[in-house]
Parts: structure tokens; C-alpha cells; sequence
């Protein structure tokens, strides 16, 4: 076999290498970034409390608004009172503004329950899949349930912020994934003054 035979038997080799690799391997296949114990341990703290509107009055003035200007997205009343209703609960659990909560879904889901990012995060507030495992469930599915998804969401977002000692970009961005770049956190504040009017 003569040199040029040789390479270029040599690389059909290497191409069907690579090719069989390739198909031994999903593509896209999400990857589990390793998970913060310390996190885990204060997601597994809020599955296990429960709480509820402090001042109803206060809530049913709040809810109103919200609704309101929640009406276009989601523009069945039940649906967008039990979504609202849960983000001011799980906000104030997590001692989050559910002003602030809700902006955050806008960015992140459209308030689209059913959301699923190229990423494969779900729900409301786009939460990892991976978190379900880490808190003894099986069903991914529980993500598309809103006040399961809330509650995870609000505390994630909680724990990111207090990581940045209250440093809303920072914290922003760890929530997204996007840390050291301001173009999610832009869009939450942005979101946050236009429509949710909390600064």
C-alpha cells in the first residue's frame, strides 16, 4: 500500500471513530452540574414548611392589581389567581418581593407553566430538573405543578441573592447561569420597573 493509500485509510478509520462516538452519545445530553449541599439543604427546608397570607386585606388589594396586569398572559381568572396567590405566598416564605418573583417568571417562562428551555429547566420559574432527584422525587413532572415550581424557584433565587449579600445583578445572573454578564439581570429590572412597578 502506497503512502497516500495509507492516510487516507487511516482517516476513513478515525472519521468512523468519531462517528460511532457520536452515536454512542445522546446529542445535547444535559449535563448535572454538581449540586451546592448547602442549597439542598435550604430547598428541603421550605418543601417541609408551609405558609399563608399574613394580612388578607393587604393580599386581596395586591392580587387585584397583579391580576390585572397579569390578564393578557394568562387570561384564564382561576388559573392566574392561583398563580399569583402562590408567588406572594412562596415570595414571602423565601422573604423575596413577589413583585420581584414575578418579573423573574416573566423574563423566564412568559407564565407559560408548561415551559421547557433549550436548557431543559421547567416551569414558572425555569427550574433545573436535577433538583427533583435531590429532593427524593422521581417525576421531573412536579416542576410543571406551580406551587411545587414556585416554591423551589423562590428559594433558589433567595439563597443566590443572599450569596451576593443582596446584590440583585449578581444574584440575577447566578440564577440564570449567566454570572459576570448583565444582560438577564437587565431584563428582570427592566421587567420589574415597566410592569411590576417594585423600584
Amino acid at each position: 500500500m502506497n503512502r497516500k493509500a495509507h492516510m487516507h485509510a487511516a482517516c476513513t478509520v478515525v472519521a468512523l471513530c468519531s462517528c460511532a462516538a457520536a452515536f454512542a452519545q445522546p446529542m445535547n445530553a444535559p449535563t448535572v452540574p454538581e449540586v451546592d449541599p448547602e442549597l439542598r439543604a435550604v430547598l428541603k427546608r421550605a418543601v417541609a414548611e408551609a405558609r399563608s397570607f399574613d394580612d388578607r386585606f393587604t393580599a386581596e388589594v395586591w392580587l387585584s392589581d397583579m391580576s390585572r396586569r397579569l390578564a393578557k398572559q394568562v387570561p384564564n381568572l382561576d388559573e392566574r389567581l392561583f398563580i399569583l396567590k402562590t408567588v406572594h405566598q412562596q415570595a414571602m416564605r423565601a422573604d423575596l418581593p413577589p413583585e420581584l418573583v414575578l418579573a423573574v417568571i416573566d423574563v423566564e417562562s412568559d407564565f407559560d407553566r408548561f415551559a421547557i428551555s433549550s436548557a431543559s429547566a421547567l416551569g414558572l420559574m425555569q427550574v433545573m430538573p436535577f433538583w427533583v432527584k435531590e429532593l427524593g422525587h422521581d417525576d421531573k413532572n412536579l416542576l410543571f405543578e406551580i406551587d411545587f415550581n414556585l416554591l423551589l424557584g423562590c428559594h433558589i433565587l433567595k439563597y443566590y441573592l443572599d450569596m451576593e449579600k443582596g446584590d440583585l445583578v449578581q444574584g440575577l445572573a447566578r440564577y440564570n447561569g449567566s454570572t459576570g454578564r448583565r444582560w438577564y439581570a437587565d431584563r428582570v429590572i427592566e421587567r420589574l420597573r415597566a410592569k411590576w412597578y417594585r423600584i
